[in-house]
This record gives C-alpha cells, sequence and structure tokens, in this order.
C-alpha cells in the first residue's frame, strides 16, 4: 500500500523505446494537409493551372526521356524485344498510375506520394519516400540534362557544322571535363520556374506540341526503312532480357507523377489530376511503343549499341540526308528540354511541401510574394542538379533514378490499400478498380522491376537511404511540425 501523500508512478507513461517507435509512426491527417495546401513561408502557391495543363506537365515530364536518350542503351539489353519491354514498363507504371491517380484526387497536395505516405504509412516511411523522390526527380533531372547535350551537338553539326569539343561536352569519365549543356539546359529550366507556375506551364505546352510532332515525323520517314528481317530473331537474348531491359526503361514512364506535384496549383485538383495522370500515360505509351517498334525495323538491333542521339541517325540513314536527323535533333532538343522543365518543377514541390513539415530546413518553403513560387528553393535544386548533370555520366544517373522511383511508387500502391481501409469513408474522385488487387500488383510489378537492377545500383541506392536516415536522425525527426505539436 501506498502512504497518504504518496504519489503513484504513472504506469502509462511512454518509455523511451514506445516514446521513439510513436514519433517514427505519426501520422499526419489527410484533412490538415489539404487545408495546408500552397502555404508556403511568406506567401502561397497560385492555383491557375487546368487539366489540359496538367496533362501537358505529365507528358512533358514523361515523353522524350526514353525515346531520344534510353534508347540506346536498352536495345542491346533486348534486340527487336525492346517493345515487349517498354509495354512491361508500360504495364508497370499503369498499376502505379493508378494509385497514384486515387491518391492525388483524394489527398491533393504538392508531395506527391511523400504526402501520401505521411498520411498513412507514418513520419518515417514519409521522410524515405520523400528522400527516395529527391533522388527520383533530382538525378533524373540530371541525366536528361545529359543527353540533351548529345542532340544539340548533332543540331549544331548539322546547322552551323560545328560541334562543342569533348571536354566541354561531356563529364569525367566518358572522356570529358565538364558536361557545359547540360548545366545551360538546366539553368534555362529554372529560369522559366522563377517566372511563375502559370508561365512555365505554357512554354512547356508549346514544347510538348513539338516532341509530339518530332515523334510523328521519326515514325513516318523511319517506316520507309522498315526491313521485316530485322524481326527475324525477336528474343535473341532469352525472355529474361526483357525484364532486364523494361527495368532500365521504367526511366522512360517517370514523370506521370508529376502531375500530383502540382496539386496545390491546380484550379480544381480533385478532378483534374487523376485525369491527367492518366490521359498522359495512355499517350505516352502508344507513342513509346510506335517509335521503338519503328526504330528496332529500320536498324539492326546490334547497331544501336554505343550510338548517341539514336533516333537523329537512323533518320539521316533511312534518307540519306542530313537535313531530316537535324530537323529531328532540334526536336528532341525542344523536347527534352521540357523534361527537365516539368521534373525540375516536381522536384521543388515536393521539397517544398517536406520543408512545411519541418523535415528540411524552412529555406525550401519559402514562397515569393509576387511571382508566387519557391524562387530560392528552385535556384538551389537547379544549381545543384545542373552540376550533377555536368559531372556524372547518363548510365549511372539512370539505373540510380529508376531504382528510387519503384520505391516510391511501391509505397504509393500500399498507401492506396491503407488508406481505403483506414479512412473508407473518405470522398475519392477516383478509385482504382478491382479493389486491392491492381495496386498488389502494382507492388509486386515494382518489386520485381527493382530485382533485376544489378548489384551497383543497389550498392548506391543503399547508401542513398544511410544517408538520408542519418539526416533525420539528425534534423528531421526533432524538428518535424507534427513533433513540435506533440510538445
Amino acid at each position: 500500500m501506498l502512504d497518504q501523500g504518496t504519489v503513484a508512478p504513472d504506469t502509462t507513461a511512454p518509455t523511451p523505446k514506445s516514446s521513439v517507435l510513436s514519433a517514427l509512426t505519426r501520422r499526419k491527417p489527410v484533412e490538415r494537409l489539404v487545408a495546408e495546401g500552397g502555404q508556403g513561408e511568406g506567401g502561397s502557391l497560385r492555383r491557375s493551372l487546368s487539366m489540359w495543363q496538367l496533362t501537358m506537365i505529365s507528358i512533358g515530364a514523361t515523353l522524350g526521356t526514353g525515346i531520344f536518350v534510353v534508347l540506346g542503351e536498352s536495345v542491346p539489353k533486348a534486340g527487336p524485344a525492346v517493345t515487349l519491354a517498354f509495354v512491361f514498363a508500360g504495364l508497370t507504371a499503369l498499376f502505379s498510375a493508378l494509385s497514384y491517380a486515387e491518391l492525388a484526387g483524394t489527398i491533393p497536395v504538392a508531395g506527391s506520394s511523400y504526402s501520401y505516405a505521411y498520411a498513412t504509412m507514418g513520419e518515417l516511411v514519409a521522410w524515405v519516400c520523400g528522400w527516395c523522390l529527391l533522388l527520383e526527380y533530382g538525378v533524373s533531372v540530371a541525366a536528361v540534362a545529359v543527353g540533351w547535350g548529345d542532340y544539340l551537338n548533332q543540331l549544331l553539326d548539322g546547322t552551323l557544322g560545328v560541334t562543342l569539343p569533348t571536354a566541354l561536352s561531356a563529364p569525367p569519365g566518358d572522356g570529358g571535363i565538364f558536361n557545359l549543356p547540360a548545366l545551360i539546359v538546366v539553368l534555362l529550366a529554372m529560369m522559366f520556374l522563377l517566372g511563375g507556375a502559370k508561365e512555365s506551364a505554357r512554354a512547356n505546352t508549346i514544347m510538348v506540341l513539338v516532341k509530339i510532332a518530332s515523334l510523328v515525323l521519326f515514325c513516318a520517314i523511319g517506316f520507309m526503312g522498315f526491313k521485316s528481317g530485322n524481326y527475324s530473331d525477336f528474343m535473341p537474348l532469352g525472355i529474361g532480357s526483357v525484364g532486364a531491359a523494361g527495368a532500365i526503361l521504367f526511366f522512360s514512364y517517370i514523370g506521370f507523377d508529376a502531375a500530383s506535384t502540382a496539386g496545390e496549383e491546380a484550379k480544381n485538383p480533385k478532378r483534374d489530376l487523376p485525369r491527367a495522370i492518366m490521359l498522359s500515360l495512355v499517350i505516352v505509351t502508344v507513342l513509346y511503343v510506335l517509335v521503338a517498334a519503328v526504330a528496332v525495323g529500320a536498324w539492326d538491333w546490334r547497331k544501336f549499341a554505343g550510338s548517341e542521339a539514336t533516333l537523329t541517325a537512323i533518320m539521316n540513314d533511312v534518307t540519306g540526308q542530313g537535313f531530316w536527323g537535324t530537323l529531328l535533333a532540334g526536336g528532341a532538343v525542344i523536347s527534352i528540354a521540357s523534361v527537365v522543365l516539368t521534373v525540375l518543377y516536381g522536384q521543388t514541390r515536393i521539397l517544398f511541401a517536406m520543408s512545411r513539415d519541418g523535415l528540411v530546413p524552412k529555406v525550401f518553403g519559402k514562397v515569393h510574394p509576387k511571382s508566387g513560387t519557391p524562387r530560392v528553393n528552385t535556384v538551389i535544386v537547379s544549381l545543384f542538379c545542373g552540376v550533377l548533370a555536368a559531372a556524372i555520366p547518363l548510365g549511372k544517373l539512370v539505373s540510380a533514378t529508376s531504382i528510387g522511383t519503384l520505391f516510391a511508387f511501391a509505397l504509393v500502391n500500399i498507401a492506396v490499400v491503407m488508406l481505403r481501409h483506414k479512412r473508407p469513408e473518405m470522398d475519392r474522385t477516383f478509385k482504382v478498380p478491382f479493389g486491392p488487387l491492381f495496386p498488389v500488383l502494382g507492388f509486386l510489378f515494382c518489386a520485381y522491376s527493382m530485382y533485376t537492377l544489378d548489384v551497383d545500383t543497389w550498392i548506391v541506392f543503399g547508401a542513398w537511404m544511410a544517408v538520408g536516415l542519418v539526416f533525420y536522425a539528425a534534423y528531421g525527426i526533432r524538428r518535424s511540425r507534427l513533433a513540435s505539436a506533440e510538445r
């Protein structure tokens, strides 16, 4: 028995172990996520984007990367069966796109899958997802910028008869010192973004229409050189090569989720985001498969190894003239620039959302009152991605981007199932068909694609995750706004 005046110990007080666990699993309510939409330090983002502009952002971030840049690397891995690899990668993306569409319509915020994880799986998983998105978007910008330089050289050669010296157009490891064109295209995209979301969306729409016209032109001319014999040995490297090439080509589909990062700048996000995501994926997949089929029909698959600016080379081969290849190179320069613009946009908005939650420094959440954009955020991210593009070879960047994307997409598929279980009453403007089946398939497809990536890619990914967890333990877990509210 306790003496009168003796205070009984509080057996319900959390132990340090349970306190840490509760910190790692604390979730941000969906209602709070939506209510904070657009709010930043010193200003707010502006709702100015229509469904058409959201669709163009999604296509702009997706279409062009795989065809103009990665096709030359994927064909030697799968042969003519690269067309199946595009379908496989597209199917992997489709299941995840369905999950993105449901969550984007339910939780229309800037953080994309980071915010979805925060609402369903807790802060630690949200941080891991956000850290993967930084890898996906940041490295993707750099990888695409590297490919932009190849087509710029083709354009300069065809119009002026000059090319940039290798020392200034290739990174260390690829025979150069500094990839100046890659840095330039990132800085140009930065200038557009500093002008405002609406202005950037207009420029992107023009560039997207140019890229679609360029690919249609390639198909029309490339078909004239089509040789059915190039498909006689359809799968020379075995069925496993399709999955391996598909994992690399999945890089070509990242970007459809860029529309979800515009959730706080869309006029009617709950209606328009799901539509934009699904429509863009359909358009991109059709064009990818069509262009890949024509390219392999026009060229023996062995010729793709080591080829740069592949589509331009095919056009020159088929026509015997440099004019058409130069014209396509011009279209590719504009097309790839739109990928850099829209992916860089997505990167800044994800950091904006993470900053608002206190997980990264406040500087990334500051909004300029006149332009309604996170200007300092945009400058920092652009400079980082530009230097990365100028110094790292393309192949290493593509693999690192793919694994970060696949991991984030896998979490989105889980988030759909969890949110339906925890909050079945929520208004959903779009629902993934067939209950949990499609999200589960999406998760499995992502897991398999990650499994097929090489050991070096996993080592890079593991090192990136380790750095992220150290940063979270040293900074985010204590400065989180949810942690502040609890204190």
